[in-house]
């Protein structure tokens, strides 16, 4: 990113030819429903968070932002998250005035991530999603969710050969 934004910790546990696997630590997200899982779909779910960050909250607290934002398909709804910086506790994160802005605690878990440049569009990520997956299949892995698109830049700002995405599904360590 052009900025100096923090993003969630992880220590990478594996390489493999086509993707790593890392372990995250816990984070705490901000999280809404929204009508699409890409940017092009949900720009109301991200206005709606960065409202939040921005000082949409029962404090008027403005929290900095973070990279990356989080988007996936659950069942037949679609979610889109900022992860909250790490120096904030769940207790200490404002309330947030839209009811739809759910605060959700993640434990640490491992997820095979998959990065790529360029535009994230829904055909894109669907073949990197199946890319994943089938690395990961091959390497005799258990995937235990569901993929997560994961973009880094602004996709009105950033040229797209500059633009840091990934696709990562949670499995069971080995």
């Amino acid at each position: 990113m052009a900025r100096n934004v923090e993003e969630p910790a992880y220590t990478v546990v594996d390489t493999y030819a086509s993707f790593e696997v890392r372990l995250y630590e816990e984070t705490i997200q901000a999280r809404v429903r929204t009508d699409g899982q890409h940017y092009s779909n949900a720009t109301g779910g991200f206005r709606r968070i960065a409202g939040y960050i921005f000082g949409g909250n029962q404090r008027n607290q403005r929290i900095a932002m973070t990279a990356p934002v989080h988007m996936w398909a659950e069942d037949s709804a679609h979610w889109m998250a900022f992860t909250m910086p790490s120096s904030l506790s769940m207790e200490q994160l404002p309330a947030p005035n839209d009811e739809g802005v759910l605060l959700v605690s993640n434990l640490a878990g491992h997820f095979a991530v998959l990065a790529f440049s360029g535009r994230s569009h829904p055909e894109k990520v669907a073949k990197k999603s199946q890319r994943l997956l089938d690395a990961v299949k091959a390497e005799g892995m258990e995937v235990t969710g569901e993929v997560v698109l994961a973009v880094y830049n602004n996709p009105n700002t950033t040229l797209p050969f500059m633009r840091r995405n990934e696709v990562m599904v949670p499995v069971l360590p080995r």
